[in-house]
């Protein structure tokens, strides 16, 4: 299909740093194909999870850390229009089920959909390392934190 080396219009795309994944909670009778088995954080069950994930770093446009308390760091992440809507539609349509986050190949958090969610807003509480927001900062516009009044 394409004659070796590719060319420079395909192989132009922008190396990515920081790798996020966010996958949803899938009907535990799906199969193989569709679906994989992880062990959740908080309760320690095992629960399945879809296998493609909806959002991907792909559709974060910006980024505010924090220093979290338990001496990880937290991010608020800001989806473009694609993610915005993704979210949206995965806030109405599975709510009452979680929503599983990886940053750089690792589980970092699971969130339980609990309210629609329309602003394309990604809250993870808690356990970025600092090489993650350092790779973050390579791929994402960095929110200046708000000043206190």
């Amino acid at each position: 299909m394409f004659a070796w080396p590719l060319p420079k219009a395909l192989s132009a795309a922008k190396p990515r740093h920081c790798i996020l994944r966010v996958h949803a909670q899938a009907n535990p009778r799906d199969t193989d194909i569709f679906a994989t088995s992880i062990r959740e954080q908080l309760s320690g069950k095992d629960v399945a999870i879809e296998k493609m994930p909806w959002i991907s770093e792909r559709d974060v446009i910006a980024f505010s850390p924090y220093p979290a308390r338990d001496g990880t760091y937290g991010a608020l992440l800001q989806l473009d229009d694609h993610g915005r809507v993704v979210l949206d539609t995965l806030s109405v349509e599975r709510r009452g089920s979680f929503l599983f986050v990886f940053v750089n190949g690792r589980a970092i958090t699971e969130l339980e959909i609990d309210k629609r969610v329309s602003d394309g807003k990604i809250f993870i509480p808690a356990g970025l390392t600092a090489a993650d927001i350092e790779s973050m900062k390579r791929d994402w516009v960095l929110i200046p934190p708000r000043k206190k009044p």
